[in-house]
């Protein structure tokens, strides 16, 4: 390690017996829990931790912290006294595991490499001390295989190629099977491919190979799959991650050792119970990488019940500490238990609502803790359709249900393909033996995961429940050959790349084909067809009502929906909108109505116009009408017609080539040639910033009163039927006050001849989009003539940061995203410093003049998980969104909330 001077913390290393849960920012969620562990007295091997600190300098730098040697070197002498051994020493060595450990798991995307300390002197000593050649020869050549790979960047296949053939010259199936002299042998062969591909020996040195390990961890935080990783997690990228030196405790001595994780519920389902894998002789990487097929965690009682009541003490321990579902590594060594890791454990989205509500009545947390154990976006995926139990399917196997969802798609067995194929638009099923960290991409790309070997605690498990992603494990009657890029089913059926298959998550089944999906039982309870408490419901759907109310009770921000008919307004009322916040009045010229509106284009006099319009009124009434019925009592915000005319005219080009082959026929349509000559007046280069909006109202005289009086007529309409309308008035892309002004002053009058002609007295607000830079900087101005501001952050999102969204989402948003620019589109989640800071700006700006101003949001950010937390902090009164983003919306709302109390305490 180099000891070039560069800036440094106090103290970089800290010894397991030094820290504690609440370092995690210094000492990466593995560090932190090995260290609480250790305080809690349960079994650890003794070792270090490198702070995060030291790799934050080293990436900045390109090299360690200056007194990083001395610190290892100190720590190492005190862990080698500690255990009686020496590092690496040939009569009786101390061996040591070094691991990455990031404040957020980041499971398999950085390097670990065991053994370290094995030399071609060291691995004699070993085995005496062992009593065992071949278990010694086991691990060296485990070591030289993992350092190969990660830390001189050796082909892993090529490793992997030489054991391959060891087995079949052996003809043995699995590594157990190969004796010491095999293995002997593989060593030899191990060191020569490092010799070939490096151009340098495999290091003899105990001390350079842990150095070059710690190295190897700090580099892998930029390795391209945990870049990949963290951006699909919204991880920063600026955290680093420690490294954890930890002393080796052996599980592959023998029958009576061995490796496993465990769960503290089940991560799939949240039920209380044994779940986790084992395997007997082995290392913890061979479980973790699905290569060898573990057995249930509940067997080890048969096979060590002394071990077994002991993990299952420390299980109840962990978990009544960490108050959650605890994931834990663990390592018997002839017949001796360690724990290796815990950490809160990933779940699927059903558990997470379960668990949360069961730790609740277990009273280990409180209703307020409770919301902040489950998000937005797991109860997206709960909403997702699952497959129809009813329907005919042709069921070719069953695996292990990792991931829960219910996924189709093509079957293609690399991930290079699973990316392509994603990007053309199909929608695939990856297919391995088993996925490893390098399968990451396609992972993302792909519609779910099904593999032949691994378990619950797999690499492809794990990660597909971090990402919500549906996957089946294990399915071991699947034959899966990669290279010929197919697979075998029981009977003899070979599903070839680009056939159809479904995978079912919550049971594990795998079909041939495409099976029919059903919707979810928790959309099924928001649209009131499933009650919880009732015979039917089951305890998914008990827990995410329970969790609702939770999040009801609690929120400040109230919801309401996008929608802009009645049958919309009834299902976002199912899903418990509070009204509506964005009616598109342009939704209801088209159909049948573009005649109408043709006609409305194409006048020439203001007695045309006034006709058409006179033609449109009744039907924009009925629409109101049918609107203000559906939402009774509640808040409905009509936004008057927003885009371009140009929008509700003919192609250009289908209409110049339909003229122009009337003309060739001599038999031009007078009709057509008025269209065509409208269209060509109407084009514009840039019609998302042309004639449109409040510049189309002001343009052509009589299109929003008519409107204005629609509303008004139906408002009075339903006030006559005892009804009780609340209708807010909403004029778009308003840059400047006078145009607010003018159109108030015109609605106003509407609405008086309407209230004086029904003898109504209507209370309609008026009020307006802030949707572009100028209405923002300018709030204060603009409040003296609206009621209200809804902030239309798709625009104000496109013209803040100068994008068309129809055309740069397909063009370099993918690059963007890959480069870190972003690290979600902003159009997803509101980009709080730049449109964000108008938002906060305009709504303090538009409070000072008029402080009862009532401020909403109407885009798409509105039912976006993060960016409802953003509204809640800046003040808004409500957000708007789809109707199926009604539940996520609120659930985020109260976890805001709770959120914001818990600071005020802080």
């Amino acid at each position: 390690m180099s000891e070039n001077k560069t800036p440094q913390a106090a103290k970089f290393v800290y010894d397991f017996t030094e820290g504690n849960r609440d370092l995690k920012d210094l000492l990466g969620g593995k560090g932190a829990n090995l260290a609480e562990m250790t305080n809690l007295g349960l079994p650890v091997p003794p070792g270090f931790t490198i702070t995060t600190d030291a790799c934050k300098v080293y990436l900045e730098t390109g090299t360690e912290p200056a007194a990083l040697r001395d610190e290892v070197s100190a720590h190492l002498d005190a862990l080698e006294a500690r255990m009686g051994k020496k590092l690496g020493q040939p009569d009786n060595p101390l061996l040591v595991s070094v691991r990455s450990g990031a404040k957020f798991s980041m499971p398999g995307m950085m390097d670990t490499v065991l053994n370290i300390g094995l030399s071609d002197k060291s691995v004699q000593g070993l085995a005496a001390q062992a009593g065992s050649d071949r278990f010694a020869w086991d691990s060296y050549r485990r070591l030289i295989q993992m350092f190969g790979k990660t830390v001189l960047d050796v082909d892993g296949e090529l490793f992997e190629e030489a054991l391959e053939k060891a087995k079949a010259a052996k003809k043995v199936t699995v590594d157990t099977e190969l004796e010491a002299a095999d293995l002997k042998k593989l060593v030899t062969g191990f060191k020569k491919i490092v010799k070939r591909e490096t151009g340098r020996d495999f290091p003899q040195d105990p001390r350079e190979q842990m150095d070059l390990a710690i190295q190897a961890v700090f580099d892998s935080w930029n390795t391209d799959r945990a870049k990949l990783y963290r951006r699909q997690e919204r991880i920063p990228g600026d955290l680093g991650t420690a490294v954890n030196v930890c002393s080796m405790v052996f599980g592959n001595l023998g029958p009576d050792s061995g490796t496993g994780v465990a769960f503290t519920r089940d991560p799939a389902s949240g039920h209380q119970g044994v779940y986790g894998d084992y395997l007997q002789n082995a290392q913890g990487e061979d479980v973790v990488a699905g290569i060898r097929n573990t057995v249930p965690l509940a067997e080890l009682e048969t096979i060590d019940k002394a071990s077994y009541d002991r993990l299952m003490a420390i299980m109840e321990t962990l978990e009544n500490h960490y108050k959650d579902l605890c994931d834990i590594e663990f390592t018997i060594e002839r017949g001796q238990l360690w724990m290796l890791q815990t950490r809160v454990g990933k779940r699927t989205a059903g558990a997470a609502f379960r668990i949360a509500t069961q730790l609740v009545d277990q009273g280990l947390i409180d209703e307020t803790e409770a919301l902040q154990r489950v998000t937005g976006a797991q109860l997206a995926q709960l909403m997702f359709p699952r497959f129809d139990e009813h329907a005919k399917a042709d069921q070719v196997g069953r695996g292990i249900a990792a991931s829960p969802g219910a996924a189709v798609g093509k079957a293609v067995f690399d991930s290079y393909t699973a990316v392509k194929w994603s990007r053309s638009g199909e929608k695939v099923i990856l297919v391995r033996r088993e996925t490893n960290p390098d399968d990451l991409d396609g992972m993302i790309a792909a519609e779910g995961i099904l593999t032949s070997r691994g378990g619950k605690t797999s690499h492809a498990a794990v990660v597909a429940r971090g990402m919500g992603k549906t996957c089946v494990c294990g399915a071991e009657e699947l034959e899966v050959d990669t290279k010929r890029r197919r697979m075998t089913v029981p009977g003899g059926h070979v599903v070839e790349e680009g056939d159809l298959i479904s995978i079912d998550g919550s049971t594990g089944k795998v079909y041939l084909g495409e099976v029919p999906v059903v919707p979810s039982p928790v959309v099924e309870y928001f649209e009131g067809r499933m009650h919880a408490g009732a015979d039917d419901a089951d305890e998914l759907v008990e827990a995410v009502h329970r969790i609702m109310a939770f999040a009801d009770r609690k929120r400040r921000l109230r919801v309401r929906a996008n929608a802009d008919n009645a049958e919309d307004a009834l299902r976002a009322r199912r899903f418990g909108a509070q009204g509506i916040g964005l009616c598109r009045t342009e939704h209801m010229f088209l159909g049948d109505r573009r005649e109408l509106v043709e006609r409305l284009i194409l006048a020439d006099t203001d007695t045309e116009r006034e006709e058409s319009l006179k033609e449109l009124l009744p039907l924009q009434k009925k629409d109101f009408v049918e609107l203000f019925e559906a939402m009774d009592g509640l808040p409905v915000t009509v936004r008057l017609l927003d885009p371009p005319l140009h929008e509700f005219l003919p192609d250009i080009t289908e209409l110049s080539v339909r003229v122009a082959l009337a003309e060739s026929r001599k038999d031009p349509h007078e009709n057509d040639l008025r269209l065509l000559q409208a269209v060509h007046r109407l084009h514009e280069q840039n019609p998302m910033l042309g004639l449109r909006g409040v510049r189309l109202g002001l343009v052509i005289p009589g299109l929003f009163t008519m409107q204005v009086r629609a509303i008004a007529e139906a408002a009075a309409s339903r006030k006559a039927a005892k009804g009780d309308p609340r209708a807010e008035i909403m004029i778009p892309l308003v840059g400047t006050v006078q145009e607010l002004e003018i159109v108030r002053e015109e609605a106003d009058q509407v609405i008086a001849e309407v209230e004086a002609a029904t003898g109504t007295e209507l209370k309609l607000s008026i009020g307006t989009m802030i949707e572009l830079p100028r209405a923002a900087l300018t709030a204060d101005q603009i409040a003296e003539a609206a009621e209200f501001f809804s902030f239309g952050t798709n625009d104000l999102t496109q013209t803040v940061w100068g994008f068309s969204r129809d055309d740069v989402e397909a063009s370099f948003f993918t690059a963007y995203l890959e480069k870190g620019i972003f690290g979600v589109s902003p159009f997803e989640t509101i980009d709080r410093d730049g449109v964000g800071s108008l938002v906060r700006s305009a709504a303090e700006a538009g409070r000072r003049t008029r402080p009862d101003l009532k401020l909403g949001v109407c885009g798409e950010h509105g039912g976006d998980p993060e960016s409802v937390h953003f509204f809640h902090e800046v003040g808004l009164d409500y957000v708007s969104c789809s109707p199926f983003r009604i539940p996520v919306a609120r659930l985020e709302a109260g976890r805001a909330a709770t959120q914001s109390e818990g600071s005020d305490h802080r």
